[in-house]
């Protein structure tokens, strides 16, 4: 009888590395490895050996850069999804790309569960399993952290174990943040971070930004150009959109731009605080809304933003691949037929400044926003309008007042 296969969701950390052997140990499963490249650039680097040298059969690494750019990031930003206002998803965006492939991959191998090294106090758990459910509800899913089978609780019984069973691997005990690094950002969670009193120490985080007081002392302009409300280039050079963000990541690090402290409210009831850097993000968020204000009307917009703040929401929460996303979705992409034109702005020490915006289809017009009258309106047709426009409150007060009266 063949032997049965599980496909693990493998960062080459030490925590994905010691359940390598604790799954065949457990369940005697063959283990597939399935690394998901969402542009974490060199952490990539040697997982292939480590994989195999813990007892894994295979490794898959699976480029879906360009796919998680176009298809989770690009309706992120046409919505302006930002999770209570501050976080960018960077995470979450990721999540259901991943479960996506993990699960393409599963099938590929006749794997009967995938497993996934989230712990159970996280959000990630949510996100993999829900789009795990979506897409293959028939496969098992396994989750150690919150196995009984699972006795492991410290990076050092994680490295004792590996070295009990013949894996001697190059992770230390020395505490440091715990990272989520992807092309959109990199967030640190951990240490000095854990309390909300002390301030972080950025000069021992940040990874892809300066610091905004030690950014150079001239502003940066930078032009960009949208379709559709898609991103198309980056100072006259035209671009797919993961190589936009890669440009962006560099001009807004070097800027001290997109840093993010924030306290937020995990799915599974827990505060957490974190720090994110997302340089490229923050700015492409900012010059998409930049144009948006001369694009879209003022109803469209106020409706937009009660689904851009319901986009963000779902997809933190994991429900991507569920019919409210796809009709959010739909709804957003209607908006951004005409969201087309350049964008300018200058960076300066973590600032984003406009500096002009034009578009094919603007709904600014200067003769009507100037203080002269123009043939399509007229002074006097505003009375009317202030009339009609304040009868309610004109009836309330009249009312009101003939109550006091008769008091």
């Amino acid at each position: 009888m063949a032997q049965e296969k599980v496909v693990l969701a493998y960062s080459g950390g030490l925590d994905t590395t010691a359940i390598i052997p604790w799954l065949k140990e457990n369940y005697g499963y063959e283990v597939i490895c399935c690394c998901i490249d969402c542009g974490q650039g060199e952490e990539l680097d040697g997982l292939s050996e480590r994989a195999k040298a813990s007892g894994a059969s295979k490794l898959y690494i699976e480029d879906i850069v360009d796919d998680f750019c176009d298809n989770y990031i690009v309706p992120c930003v046409q919505a302006g999804a930002i999770y209570e206002n501050k976080y960018l998803l960077g995470t979450a965006m990721a999540r259901p790309g991943i479960a996506a492939k993990l699960v393409e991959i599963a099938r590929k191998e006749g794997a009967v569960a995938i497993c996934h090294g989230a712990t159970g106090k996280g959000n990630d758990q949510i996100r993999f399993e829900l789009g795990i459910k979506a897409l293959a509800p028939d496969i098992k899913v396994i989750a150690p952290w919150r196995s009984d089978k699972w006795k492991l609780q410290s990076r050092q019984d994680e490295i004792d174990y590996c070295k009990a069973h013949g894996i001697n691997l190059p992770f230390s005990t020395d505490q440091s943040y715990s990272r989520d690094r992807n092309l959109w950002h990199i967030s640190h969670e951990g240490l000095e971070l854990e309390d909300p009193s002390q301030e972080p120490n950025y000069e021992h985080l940040l990874m892809l930004t300066t610091p905004p007081e030690k950014a150079p002392d001239k502003p940066e302009y930078v032009t960009m150009t949208f379709e559709k409300g898609v991103p198309t280039s980056v100072n006259g050079k035209k671009m797919k959109v993961s190589d936009i963000i890669k440009e962006l990541n560099e001009i807004g690090g070097r800027n001290g731009v997109g840093i993010v402290d924030i306290v937020e409210n995990r799915v599974v009831g827990m505060k957490s605080r974190g720090v994110y850097e997302t340089p490229g993000g923050t700015i492409l968020m900012e010059a998409h809304a930049q144009l948006e204000e001369l694009c879209l009307d003022r109803a469209t917009m106020e409706m937009k933003k009660e689904m851009g703040a319901k986009l963000a929401q779902v997809c933190y929460e994991g429900k991507w691949f569920t019919p409210l996303c796809d009709a959010i979705q739909a709804f957003v992409k209607s908006t951004q037929e005409y969201v087309t034109g350049e964008v300018k702005f200058k960076l300066y020490k973590g600032n984003i400044i406009k500096a002009g915006t034009t578009s094919p289809y603007s709904l600014y017009s200067e003769s009507l926003a100037s203080f002269t009258t123009g043939d399509l309106y007229d002074h006097h047709d505003a009375e009317g309008f202030i009339t009609l426009w304040g009868l309610p409150l004109k009836v309330r007060a009249m009312k009101l007042a003939e109550n006091q009266k008769t008091k």
